[in-house]
């Protein structure tokens, strides 16, 4: 960012925004997304979106352009959710939807907190949370799914992003000889988990193909493989693009774990670890990436956001949307995870001519 010339700021929670001004002191147009990943994960995911915003910056430089309004690239912390819940961290901070104070504090399955690790890295910033206040944001991803290519296209047009509800459950029950217990006499905390895991699938089923639903965590104890299990630590994933759907999902899911641990005289908690709505992106920016899709002659098709993103967070506050290109074999948080170089520059040349329409029109006009 600064051998592009830009101003950089890293704030509070460590997200990290640089300004490429404009002509007009106006509030800048954003792209961007994160860099950070899973454990298991690929070169693309999130990366993509950071890279190819310095691109546009890059090309605007060396063709001595500027828009109207400023340019900002942000570098959101902590999208994953992998290790400090919830997900998006960064970027619903910037937005007020989570209290600074509250993030820092959060800490991982080790008791270490967000504001040690920030701290430790030299990222916990001066900069205010929040700023600056962006006119806009797009952000530009591989699709993480196998539906553009399966359908033979080169864009997704996202419309919005489905509702995501993460629950962690705890399930106590009575650690005992696996060999001497009697089966009706057990309390087996690994059954109830397991059992969970089978429901889910089966709600799925059930609700039909919108609902998505999946046991990623489990943690037994004490892990032992002549032992029944005392305690089940596991989570579970819900995800629709329906708001209400959701909500019965949730119902059902804690109904049956209710009454899986009560028959197999086991106790259970819960908590969330991250909860949002489905989100719907700005119909004038979604139709803005079609007419400039259109206009490059790529194949594309309107879609939803099977993953949470930072633009969920960003619409919030602003009119947002988002990219998708490819992903082969529909494969990420994983290793393999890969995106053909024709696809990546496609994208990036789409961004760019999106960004320039949005930062370079009449202020408060039309796209």
């Amino acid at each position: 960012m600064r051998e592009l010339g830009m101003q950089v700021s890293i704030d509070a929670i460590g997200n990290i925004v640089g300004i490429f001004p404009g002509t007009e002191d106006l509030p800048p147009v954003m792209v961007g997304s994160h860099i950070d990943t899973v454990r298991t994960g690929g070169l693309y995911d999130g990366n993509y979106g950071v890279l190819a915003g310095l691109e546009v910056v890059a090309t605007l430089r060396d063709a001595a352009l500027q828009t109207r309004r400023p340019l900002a690239v942000a570098v959101f912390t902590n999208e994953e959710g992998a290790r400090f819940q919830p997900d998006m961290m960064g970027s619903l901070v910037y937005v007020g939807g989570l209290p600074l104070q509250e993030a820092l504090e959060t800490r991982d399955a080790d008791g270490v907190s967000v504001h040690s690790e920030l701290q430790r890295m030299g990222y916990q910033g001066t900069a205010a949370v929040g700023a600056p206040a962006v006119d806009s944001f797009v952000e530009l991803h591989i699709e993480q799914g196998p539906v553009l290519e399966r359908l033979g296209l080169q864009i997704g047009v996202v419309e919005g992003v489905q509702g995501i509800s993460w629950t962690e459950f705890t399930v106590e029950g009575q650690s005992n000889h696996a060999g001497t217990t009697p089966m009706a006499l057990r309390h087996d905390a690994a059954l109830v988990a397991a059992q969970v895991a089978v429901f889910v699938r089966e709600l799925t089923v059930r609700m039909g193909a919108n609902q998505l639903a999946t046991v990623g965590a489990v943690r037994l104890s004490p892990n032992l493989v002549n032992v029944i299990a005392q305690k089940a630590v596991f989570t579970v994933d819900l995800r629709n693009t329906d708001s209400a759907a959701l909500a019965q999902a949730e119902r059902d899911l804690h109904a049956y774990v209710a009454q899986a641990t009560q028959t197999e005289g086991t106790r259970v908690s819960s908590r969330t670890l991250a909860r949002f709505e489905p989100v719907a992106f700005d119909p004038m920016v979604v139709n803005l990436v079609e007419q400039q899709t259109q206009a490059m002659g790529c194949s594309y098709h309107r879609m939803p956001s099977g993953a949470g993103h930072d633009a969920q967070m960003l619409a919030r506050v602003c009119r947002s949307a988002m990219i998708f290109v490819p992903s082969a074999g529909g494969l990420s948080h994983n290793v393999r995870e890969h995106t053909e170089p024709v696809d990546l520059h496609r994208g990036a040349q789409l961004l760019l001519q999106v960004v320039l329409a949005l930062a370079n029109r009449p202020t408060d006009g039309p796209f």
